[in-house]
């Protein structure tokens, strides 16, 4: 927490085009990295549209865009190398199991997980991966994550701005709007991963 304290005062203390070039580079990286800690810069770009230190339609560009190219990275990454490479290394944030159950829910739902990825934590870089691997068309694909990460940024902004002026307040306030998010769809998930296991196990046993 410390380290990211430093970081955000650094970010501040840099010119507007720096700003939102680093902006839109931990967007990238969130994407690419999932541990990397992109929608909290994110929401301190915000702030900074609050206290009007930058301005909103910039932030947003360059936020959207970063998520979009990271997410497009990681298709293009799963289509050239294929399922193979990835399930045989076995990547700890790419994990062998989580490709599974990703190509298991694209047989289901489709390019649905697609305008849906940047509201499932923890899956979004693995559904990134799997489209490119499972060969979905490129360009429904990047009008689809174009849309879920448009929503994604907006929603994500707009509470950055809108909780306040006190960035350590604010802050606050979004890490438990989100830490209680992502319990809440993380449990709707595992209901919905029973619930698939079940229908099946009920199917291949009459």
């Amino acid at each position: 927490m410390i380290h990211m304290d430093r970081f955000l005062e650094f970010l501040d203390s840099l010119p507007d085009l720096l700003i939102y070039l680093l902006l839109g580079f931990s967007a990238f990286m969130e994407n690419v990295f999932p541990p990397a800690p992109g929608d909290t810069i994110t929401a301190f770009g915000a702030f900074l549209v609050g206290t009007n230190r930058l301005n909103f339609l910039p932030v947003c560009f360059a936020t959207i865009l970063g998520s979009l190219v990271g997410f497009m990275f990681l298709f293009w990454v799963g289509r050239l190398l294929g399922r193979r490479f990835f399930l045989e290394r076995d990547f700890w944030y790419f994990k062998a199991e989580d490709i599974r159950k990703a190509e298991a829910w694209f047989r289901t739902y489709g390019y649905i997980l697609i305008l849906i990825n940047r509201f499932l934590p923890g899956i979004r870089s693995v559904i990134s991966i799997v489209s490119g691997i499972s060969g979905l068309r490129t360009l429904k694909v990047f009008l689809l994550a174009l849309v879920s990460t448009s929503l994604w940024n907006l929603i994500w902004i707009g509470m950055g701005y809108f909780l306040g002026s006190n960035w350590e307040a604010a802050r606050g306030r979004l890490e438990a709007v989100m830490t209680t998010y992502n319990v809440v769809i993380l449990g709707l998930l595992a209901v919905i991963i029973l619930f698939f296991v079940f229908g099946k196990w009920i199917k291949n046993h009459k």
